[in-house]
Formats: C-alpha cells, structure tokens, sequence
C-alpha cells in the first residue's frame, strides 16, 4: 500500500510546526491493515543543528469509526482519540532517521493494526531567517521500500502457549549475495539477564522467543543485531530492533486498601463528595486491559433509601445521591464497591472487590430541650459555692461533642449575680450554684430564668426550641447570723491618766437577724494590760486602772483591747470587735540622767564628762533639758560645774585643780520642758583617778579610785591564801579518813549482823499439829536489860535506839500485843503520825525481835505412812486445803 501525502509550502511535505506556522502534514492512512509492518514509510526532513521538534499528523481509518483507539511506541509521541499524533514535549532528532510504530485497535471488532513510520532527516538553508528541517523532495512523497537491512518494531503477545521457540522475524542482507554472512543478537534478553529470551539463527538470520512473555515484568526490549563475514568482519552497522510486548488481560483489578473510612455530614445534599476508593490494575492502562471502572453492589442500611451514594466509574469518587441522611437514625453505611477492567466490561472484565464504611457524622441539628419547664430549690443564706438544683436537659446529637454539650445561662431574675450555672461534664447537667453570699433579710426568694444551648452553633435551618427555656424557683432559709461590730475596728483618742472608772465609749454590736429576738451580751476577749471594762448588756467601755502611754503594751501609742458580742440564738453566734485607743502623751515622767557612773582624771581640764537625759515621755514633754548642780550640799557646787553644750546634752567637770583619787556621788538635776515641767535628781558616780598623759587613768590610779588602800589590798590577799590551805587541808583529811574506813573491822558481832546475810531460823517443828513453842519470842520484849547490858559502842542496826541518842523521840510502847501483825501496824501508825519521825527514803529502826528463836528444829517434822495420824478433818477446813486432803486424806483407800 502506500499513502497520500497532502502536500506543504512550495510542495515540499513536512510534519507541522517545524516553525512557527500553523501548516500541518496530514498523513492519511487509507483503510490500515493488519500486520502494517511488513511495510515502511519514508519522508524527508530538513535538519537543523540541535532542532527542536513539535510533530501533528491526522490518521483517519477508512470505515470512518471514531471508536478507534492509537497508540505509538515511542515515550515522546501520544495520538489522540481523533487520530491526531503530537509530541508531549520538544524533541532532539537522535540521528538521521527517526522510525515510530503506530497501533491502531477497534474495542468493538477487537481488530488490531499498525503502521510504520520513517522520518529521514537533511539539512537545509534558513527560509525567513530560521534553520529549517524539510523532507527531501521524492517524486514519490513518502515512498516504499524492500525490507532491506531495516527492521521493524517487533509486536510480541504476553502468556503466549508456543510452540518455542517462535520465529518472531528474520533479519538479512543485501550483500548476503555476494558473501557468507553470520547473524548475532545482543542487548537484555539476549546476552544480558534476563538470558537467552531471543536467540537467532546466525546463518538464516531468523529470530525467535524461547519462552512465554510477560508485559507486566518487563514491556520491551531493545536488542540489537549484528552481520559479520566468516572472518568476523563487520559488514552492516548494527541495527536496533525493539521489541514490544503486546498486553493480554491476565490481572485483576487491586484496590489499594481492603476497607475504606469516609464520612460525611448528616442532612448533606445530594452530590456531596464522600470519599475516593482507588483500584490499580497491573495490565496497560492505555488499553482496555488496564482501565478500570468502578460500581456500587450493595448498600447496609438501606434506609432511608436503597441508593444513598453513586460513585464515579472512572475516578472512584463517591458521593451522595440522595437525601435524608440522619445520624440519629443511622450512623454508618457500609457500602461494597467493585472495580471492573476492559472499562467495566462484566462479561470480559476481572473484577474485585472493597468495603467502603461511610461514617454519618454529628451536626448540631437538634437543640437541648428542658426535660421540665419548672425547677425548684433551697439555699441557707450566708453559703456560697452550693448547688441549690439540677438542671436536666434531652439532647439527641452524639453525646460529648460539641453539638450535644449543654452551655446555661440566667437570662432574668439575678440582677446581682448570686447564682451561676456549671455544665456537668458527665451527664450535662446543669448545677445552680451560689456564687455570692446571699442575706435572707434582703432576699427570700429568687426566681429565675434560665436558657440552654450548645458549644456548636445550630445548623443552618434549624431553630431553638421553646423547651430550651425553664424557670428555676429558689427559697433562701434565715439562719442565726452572729452579731457584727458596725465600725471594726473603732478608734478613739483621750489622754493617758485617765483615773479608773472613766467611761470611755460604747462600742455595741447590731445582730443582722431583724426576724428574730435575740438579746447581745458583750465581753472581753483580749486586754493585755486588763485596763478596761466592757458592761454586757449595752456595750458601755469603762477602765479597769489607769491608761499609762509609756507601758509595754502601747504600740505606736495605740492600745488594742478585742470584745466578744454574742447572740442567744439557737446555734448560739457571735463576732468580734476591736477597740483601739490612741493616748496622747502627759507630761508624767522626769527625766532621768545619764550615763550612770563615769571616770574623770583627779586634775581638770584633762577630760569631762559628757551627760545627757531619757524621758519615757513624746515631744513636746521631752528636751531641751536642764542640767543643774543642787545648792545642797555645798561641796558640789564646790568641787563639780556643768556646761551646757545644747538641749539635750551637757558636760560635768571639775571646778577645782585638784580632787583626790575616789568614788564621788555627785547629784545633778535635770528638768524637761513639758508643762508643767517635771524635774528629778539623779546621782552619777564619778571615779576620780591619777591619769597618764593621755587622759587615761593608771591601773593603780584605778584601784585607788576603787577606795582601797595598800593594807587592804594586802589583807584581802592574805584571806585568800588561807582559805585556800583549808581547803586543801579538808580534801587530804576526807581521802585518809576514807582510808581508815575501809581497812577498819567490822565491830558488829557476825552472827548478829543481819545486812546481806541469810538468817538461819531453827527447825520448824513436827508439822501442823506441832502446837508446843512458845510465841513469846514474836513479841515485844517486857524489858530492855540485853540491850542496856551490850558493851558501848557495839549495836544492832535492828534495834531500838536508846540512852543518850536523842536523834528520835522513844515511842510509847504498846503493852503485850497479842499478834505480830497487830504490833507491826501499831508501829507503821505510830510512824505515820510521829512528826519528828525521819524521811521516808530513811531507814526506820523497829522494836527490838528478840536474840534468836527458842524454837526447836524442824527436822522433828515428818511424814508418817504408818497411818496413826488421822488427817480426814482437812476435807472440812475447804477448797485452800483440797490438795493437803488429796494427798493426807483418804485413809485406806490411800
């Protein structure tokens, strides 16, 4: 076949845009046909240095259907639905010629064609100034030629089932002719991975497939073919050869996820967006293979309608397509979407399958409504940050959004903001609470009104509801309020002196409970000083002494007393006041000298003596001072002068060149200047003594000035050396006398010493029935003639003291007790009331008991099985004498 070239500018064919003219080459292609490659298409072209190409070229099939579908081999080159071919972007001519391969497909026939295109490049003189690329002029146009050393794109089906290898082409020579030729390919998936797809026989030049291909592992291949003589010789330049796979429809669309999240707004019209599902298919998307569309199977609900969503078949974007969505009915749809390849065909098409969840979502479209028109409450007065009610709303939006949380507000009857409202986060509640004290003689009663909303604004359309309204009805109970001082603290002034008894001011309380009768009783709750009086019925402040400005208990001149005013009310309640009384000053304290004692050198004009005054009393009863010397006695004024240096100090010295070294007590008077001014005679002791040159007074100077003379100083020391061999003489005697102690023998006969030992009695007797001693020995001696008998000096530390030890008085002694018990407790009484008697820490010495026991051993005592002795009458003597009867008792049975 060949092809109508419709001619250009001065006849010369070109492909469009080659400058800035609009001319186009339309190359027809009359009724292609397949397998077009077997053919090739030659044009020439002008050729510019590094020329930039835009290529248009118009196919039309010759049946006219504008169903068919295009496409080229080459990245830089797209044809359009209408047959228009057209670079994507400026291209740079590689060499001298350019080959494009174009397929042509009808979806309908599913007939395929292609074509071959040559575009053979030249160089040419600018036309209009401009480098210009033209066709070389063939008589011909664009002519045909032999399948020469040219071959061809190659077009080879994926998943194709053999037989292989399959010849896919044959390459040959011109000059195969004259000599032997041998054939090799190279290139990726020839001698590079993956290995040995093609091979080619190197004598006959065919080329073959050696196994099944696949698009989606690898689309095209580009090879390239090699003619070399027997010696390895090249004898042709090597040639390209591209191989394309020809897609086949062997994948299923993939959705990108299995499950897909969208949401959209409830009450949305019709045509909202949604959400994009995405499917991608493995197969050329520039064929039907690979293009995808998209449709809804199911809808869960179908409420309130069975086709809530459409989506786009080509982009997956869903949207609404109905009305009436309402999250309060239902709040999510789950929507099955397919996506379909061969552009949605069914019955040629794969298919899959993915879930979209489309999530109804809030929207304020329901207002809070009161669940009551009407709320009550009570409240104490005087309490604040209490919930006096609970107001309960209904509302249907989602729960804790913004569109349901509830927003309250006192539009009426709180015009001093008593109460607010606080939203309950949890239930959405809202709790009336007093937020300022409430006085139930002002107020009794409230009456509220209050309004509910939401955070969020209501959707458009939508108005608030008559419910959103409610009154809340609130009743104040009067409880006893503690009396209050009207001026807290109260000040009053007066002078300090005031006598006792002097009615100061009335400091009364008032009891805010107007509606209660209720007496105030006043007392003290703080007076330091206890200057004060308060009289408890009526308030009235008296004092208690007299008021002295200058105690300890005046800060800043102010004296502070604290009273208690309490109610008798049912809680009792009460309230403080306090009183502050300033005092202003008198003049009732003379000042006072000062320094006390001070030193002075026995010659004038040497040093003097700087005094000055302290008055406890304020300006104006303080300085300036006078400072004068007394006319009595006259040796003062004799001996001393006073200068003044200003009002508050003066200097004392000496008035004559000498005075003897000692201690002068000289008296000076000092007057303040209050009105009427107090003065006071004060003794300042002087010490006049030798001074060196320096005005300082020697140590010997000093001591002299102290009264002592030489004797007395050496008098005082004499005593003290004395008093210190005593001492010493005392502490050697105490350290030999202990001494003495312990190397000394017991004088006390060792067998009457009873401190530390054991006291050996004799032997008890023959057991209980053993009545023959003599109790005698328990009692108190009739005489004391073995005790008067005793060597002097040597004594019991048990007996009775007696002749000449006068430390305690002889007790009188109690005639012939009859039981020792009884004689002990008469001697603990007898101790008890004897007021010379000594400390209870002291020993106390007891009747003399006796030289020893007459009694005999009580070895004698035995016990006899031979069973004279009868021992049943201890079954009567009681439960104290169960065990001697278990184990005497019994007789025989024993």
């Amino acid at each position: 076949r060949t092809s109508n070239i419709k001619p250009g500018l001065d006849g010369i064919p070109y492909l469009g845009a080659l400058l800035q003219s609009s001319r186009k080459l339309q190359l027809k292609i009359k009724c292609l046909k397949l397998v077009f490659d077997c053919f090739s298409y030659h044009a020439n072209l002008t050729r510019f240095f590094h020329l930039l190409l835009s290529v248009l070229v118009k196919f039309n099939n010759c049946a006219g259907n504008k169903g068919v579908r295009y496409e080229t081999n080459s990245l830089d080159f797209k044809v359009r639905a209408d047959g228009t071919m057209y670079a994507v972007h400026q291209v740079q001519m590689p060499s001298k010629q350019m080959i494009l391969m174009v397929t042509a497909w009808d979806p309908q026939t599913l007939g395929r064609w292609e074509a071959i295109i040559r575009f053979l490049v030249g160089e040419k003189l600018q036309h209009n100034g401009h480098k210009v690329r033209y066709f070389q002029k063939s008589a011909n146009g664009l002519r045909r030629q032999k399948r020469d050393w040219v071959i061809p794109p190659i077009n080879v089906p994926e998943n194709s089932r053999g037989p292989f290898p399959q010849q896919l082409v044959r390459i040959r020579s011109d000059k195969d002719k004259e000599i032997h030729i041998r054939y090799s390919i190279t290139g990726v998936g020839a001698d590079q991975p993956p290995m040995e797809v093609f091979s080619i026989d190197p004598v006959s030049g065919r080329m073959y497939v050696t196994r099944p291909m696949d698009r989606e592992e690898r689309a095209s291949y580009h090879l390239r073919a090699h003619a070399v003589d027997m010696n390895g010789n090249k004898v042709e330049n090597p040639i390209d050869l591209y191989i394309y796979v020809i897609d086949m429809n062997d994948n299923r669309p993939e959705f990108i996820n299995q499950v897909y999240n969208g949401s959209v707004d409830e009450g949305s019209k019709p045509g909202t967006y949604v959400m994009t599902v995405t499917a991608n298919d493995a197969d050329d998307s520039t064929t039907a293979n690979g293009m995808v569309r998209y449709r809804i199977v199911t809808q869960t609900p179908q409420s309130p309608s069975q086709n809530m969503f459409t989506i786009n078949s080509e982009t997956g974007d869903i949207v609404t397509v109905a009305a009436g969505l309402d999250r309060e009915k239902v709040q999510q749809y789950i929507v099955i979407v397919q996506a379909t390849d061969m552009e949605g065909n069914l019955n040629y098409g794969l298919s899959n399958t993915a879930t979209a969840i489309i999530t109804v979502t809030d929207v304020n479209d329901n207002p809070p409504e009161f669940t009551t028109s009407t709320y009550s409450g009570e409240v104490p007065e005087n309490r604040v940050e209490v919930v006096v009610a609970n107001l309960t709303v209904m509302d249907r939006d989602q729960p804790h959004s913004p569109n349901w949380n509830a927003i309250y507000r006192i539009i009426s009857g709180d015009p001093s903001g008593h109460f607010t409202i606080r939203t309950d986060p949890v239930t959405n509640e809202g709790m009336v609470t007093v937020v300022k004290v409430i006085d139930y003689e002002m107020n009794r009663a409230f009456m509220l009104t209050v309004m509910v909303s939401n955070q969020a604004p209501l959707a458009s359309g939508i108005q608030m509801s008559f419910q959103s309204t409610a009154g809340v009805t609130i009743s104040v109970t009067d409880v006893n309020e503690a009396p209050y001082f009207p001026t807290n603290h109260k000040l009053i002034r007066l002078e300090e002196g005031v006598p006792t008894g002097t009615v100061l001011t009335t400091f009364s309380a008032v009891d805010p409970d107007r509606f209660m009768q209720q007496a105030v009783r006043y007392s003290k709750l703080s007076d330091p000083a206890n200057w004060l009086n308060i009289n408890a019925t009526n308030g009235q402040i008296t004092t208690a002494a007299v008021l002295d400005r200058e105690s300890d208990y005046i800060k800043n001149n102010v004296y502070e007393a604290t009273f208690l005013a309490a109610d008798n009310g049912i809680p009792p309640a009460s309230g403080t006041g306090t009183l502050q009384i300033y005092l202003i000053d008198i003049n009732d304290n003379a000042p006072e000298l000062l320094p006390k004692e001070a030193q002075i050198c026995e010659k004038p004009n040497l040093n003097v003596i700087n005094i000055t005054a302290a008055d406890a009393d304020i300006d104006p009863n303080v300085g300036p001072f006078v400072f004068e010397l007394p006319s009595v006695p006259s040796a003062v004024r004799k001996n001393w002068t006073i200068t003044r240096l200003n009002g508050d100090y003066a200097q004392l010295s000496l008035r004559i060149m000498y005075l003897e070294a000692g201690v002068y007590d000289v008296p000076i008077i000092v007057t303040d200047s209050g009105n009427p001014p107090l003065y006071n005679t004060s003794v300042i002791k002087v010490k006049v003594c030798p001074c060196d040159e320096n005005g300082d007074c020697t140590t010997i100077g000093a001591v002299a000035a102290a009264g002592l003379g030489t004797g007395a100083i050496i008098a005082i020391l004499i005593c003290i050396i004395i008093l210190l061999t005593m001492v010493l003489l005392f502490v050697v005697w105490m350290k030999r006398r202990e001494k003495e102690r312990h190397t000394k023998q017991l004088l006390i006969d060792p067998e009457d010493d009873v401190r530390d030992n054991i006291l050996k009695y004799d032997e008890e007797g023959g057991g209980e029935e053993d009545q023959d001693y003599d109790l005698s020995q328990l009692q108190q001696p009739e005489t004391m003639d073995h005790v008067l008998n005793k060597a002097p000096g040597v004594r019991r530390v048990d007996e009775r003291p007696i002749g000449a030890e006068p430390q305690y008085p002889i007790r009188p002694v109690i005639p012939h007790p009859g039981d020792i018990g009884d004689f002990i407790n008469e001697g603990l009484r007898a101790a008890d009331n004897d007021p010379t008697a000594p400390p209870y820490d002291s020993l106390l010495v007891f009747d003399y008991e006796g030289s020893g026991s007459t009694a005999g051993s009580v070895s004698s005592l035995n016990s006899s099985s031979s069973g004279d002795q009868d021992y049943d009458y201890l079954n009567d003597w009681g439960p104290r004498f169960k065990k001697l009867a278990d184990m005497y008792g019994g007789g025989e049975e024993d």
